[in-house]
């Protein structure tokens, strides 16, 4: 029986850096892009002959910009993933977008030629000073028209992303880019708040003291906010950080969530297959140097103890609005959750942070404001 996984592809490239992004990625100027493409192509190739007892479920193609591509190179490397994936019994296949990139038709026509059926687009907001101040070098306007180009060229599954705690923004603010993305009425929107992250612009700004950022108390109002309004419009939160309408949720990161299986393929990608995470070399020349002989680029691999996998399973799955389902639980791992965590359930269903029904545990809407406090109290000692 085959197993199950999805494939993650990453394109390291961009043709600006934002202020708040600590990805693997560089300034496309200058880059060995075909040489790189041609190398992640033969990577699929060798990975896939190491394991063939894969069924591929899922593709998303991340970075990066995967759109900071030509049209001819984005064709290059679909053409070739069509001869090494079986794409056409994908059920769900992703590509990130920057809004800049779907403002002609060239890109979007690649990626309809070659059975992508979603789209991931990076919005962050719909107020140009915001997005200024962030880095991005889109502006409201061509984001919005981002979206409905793609909508002419037959896109119906689309999601964009919106941050939120950015510099300059305010509640108010945020309500005005959240009201705008739900104008545009796609079936998948993601909302998260800024994370400061070491080796970004903003970090460094923020160890200067330069870095004014809205406090925590407006953080929550923001998140309820975006709660409240997706779901006034029937677009149903299934994650901490995800909205959909019915039968739009992320299927790719559905099986992250799951602690389900999956290839990581590029510079500096993570993968998960037969219990063993593995990352590849981030910097490019030291990826594409096994790959010239051959071998498969990476850098380093874990076996993930029982005990980990179980630690996974909680974090992953207390994200999702459904939990973590208990039958699935002791089916992959033999136990009950409550026979692991005699205690610490219990405690933290007193405190108003979990909850369960006969299905599963799951996060109450107040435990989703501390999710990381109480994905915290199911680490194994």
């Amino acid at each position: 029986m085959k197993q199950s996984v999805g494939v993650y592809i990453h394109i390291p490239f961009c043709e600006h850096i934002c202020y708040y992004c600590n990805f693997n990625k560089v300034f496309i100027q200058g880059q060995p892009v075909d040489d790189y493409l041609t190398a992640l192509l033969k990577e699929i190739k060798l990975s896939r002959q190491q394991h063939p007892d894969t069924e591929i479920k899922t593709i998303y193609i991340g970075g990066g910009t995967p759109t900071a591509l030509s049209a001819t190179q984005l064709a290059y490397l679909l053409n070739g993933l069509q001869e090494l994936l079986p794409i056409e019994q994908v059920a769900e296949f992703t590509v990130e977008a920057n809004p800049n990139d779907l403002l002609t038709g060239d890109k979007l026509q690649v990626l309809r030629e070659n059975r992508v059926n979603r789209l991931s687009i990076g919005v962050q907001s719909f107020n140009d000073d915001v997005l200024k101040k962030i880095g991005r070098t889109h502006t409201a306007a061509q984001a919005i028209q981002a979206v409905q180009n793609a909508q002419a060229a037959g896109f119906d599954n689309l999601s964009i992303d919106l941050i939120y705690r950015l510099p300059g923004q305010d509640l108010v603010d945020f309500g005005r880019s959240l009201q705008q993305a739900l104008a545009l009425d796609i079936p998948h929107y993601a909302t998260y708040s800024l994370i400061l992250e070491q080796k970004t612009v903003f970090y460094n700004l923020m160890r200067r003291g330069k870095l004014q950022l809205p406090s925590q108390d407006m953080e929550a109002d923001m998140y309820q906010l975006a709660m409240d309004e997706f779901a006034k419009q029937g677009v149903a939160q299934y994650e901490i950080s995800n909205f959909a309408k019915p039968g739009y949720q992320s299927q790719h990161n559905l099986m992250y969530w799951h602690n389900q299986h999956y290839f990581g393929f590029g510079a500096g990608a993570s993968g998960y297959l037969n219990d063993t995470r593995y990352q590849n070399f981030g910097p490019i020349k030291q990826y594409l140097a096994p790959l010239a002989k051959n071998q498969l680029p990476i850098l380093m691999s874990e076996n993930i103890t029982r005990n980990q996998q179980i630690e996974e399973q909680l974090f992953l799955g207390l994200r999702l609005n459904a939990g973590v389902a208990k039958t699935t639980f002791k089916q992959r791992f033999g136990t009950d959750l409550l026979t692991v965590y005699p205690t610490i359930i219990p405690k933290l269903i007193r405190q108003g942070l979990l909850a369960e029904n006969s299905r599963s545990y799951y996060l109450t809407e107040r435990g989703r404001f501390v999710g990381n406090d109480v994905f915290a109290e199911f680490m194994l000692v």
